[in-house]
């Protein structure tokens, strides 16, 4: 077992093997999700009290508030990212569209678009041990346990769909992953201050906060932290390096905050 130093302390947890975690659906039912390992406590807390020691090769990633954070964009350049939502650009003509594992690029062309969440997720597993899956590879995942699902006749794709997330993602990347229909502003203060990712529902528009926000949810960026009255998050479709490694006045970032999300640690 490798424990990573984060500022917190969020990390060293998520990695005990016999994580126990309850798994919130927006309906309100709670189901208790036991991932059948088992962690030796003295030994536990012998681990967490010493520098992790990383595999041979290895660079430890210590997770920050800013940039030594991984940044992780939805769209394979991120350099198109303004172009793609202001200006109409096609978003599957991106040259760098591989790189996110599609198997072709209609696939791309008809994903990226629907891939914060997923992009949400590759960071807090890159943060955790500097690897991660590709983004199909994670977006495979989660539509084998239903956080996707396309409607039959029109096409269209309907997700993130938290609850199954969760499962997915405590099953296969062993994080402990809980959502939160309602979620307070206090109470996300509460779990950044507690050392949780959390991955919440905003307005897309939040990358021009300058402006009156336009209405709130429907787009997924990943909150790593706050110093303060201002919180720190990474946002997927982020148009600027700035509004993709950004922070913002807990004040501003409520205006687009619908008040729902899903913690990782």
């Amino acid at each position: 077992m490798k424990v990573v130093p984060e500022p917190r302390g969020a990390w060293a947890c998520t990695l005990a093997a016999g994580l126990n975690g309850g798994v919130l659906h927006e309906s309100g039912t709670i189901g208790v999700v036991i991932s059948g390992g088992s962690v030796d406590p003295p030994a536990f807390r012998r681990l967490i009290s010493q520098p992790a020691s990383p595999p041979a090769g290895r660079t430890p990633h210590v997770p920050d508030l800013d940039r030594p954070f991984p940044t992780v964009t939805q769209y394979a350049s991120p350099d198109l990212i303004a172009a793609i939502v202001y200006d109409g650009h096609d978003q599957g003509a991106d040259p760098r569209w591989a790189e996110s594992g599609a198997p072709d690029l209609d696939t791309y062309r008809t994903w990226c678009g629907h891939m914060c969440g997923i992009a949400c997720l590759r960071m807090a597993l890159l943060a955790r041990t500097g690897d991660a899956p590709t983004l199909f590879e994670l977006l495979d995942g989660a539509r084998k346990y239903g956080a996707y699902t396309e409607d039959a006749d029109s096409g269209a794709i309907h997700g993130l769909i938290y609850a199954p997330f969760a499962q997915y993602v405590h099953d296969v990347h062993r994080l402990h992953a809980e959502v939160h229909p309602t979620l307070t502003v206090p109470g996300l203060l509460a779990l950044l201050d507690s050392g949780r990712l959390v991955m919440a529902s905003v307005h897309k528009e939040i990358r021009r906060p300058e402006n009156p926000a336009p209405g709130k949810g429907g787009h997924l960026v990943l909150l790593t932290g706050r110093q303060g009255d201002t919180v720190h998050f990474r946002n997927p479709s982020g148009h600027t390096e700035q509004t993709r490694t950004a922070n913002l006045p807990v004040a501003a970032f409520a205006e687009f905050f619908v008040g729902r999300g899903v913690s990782m640690t």
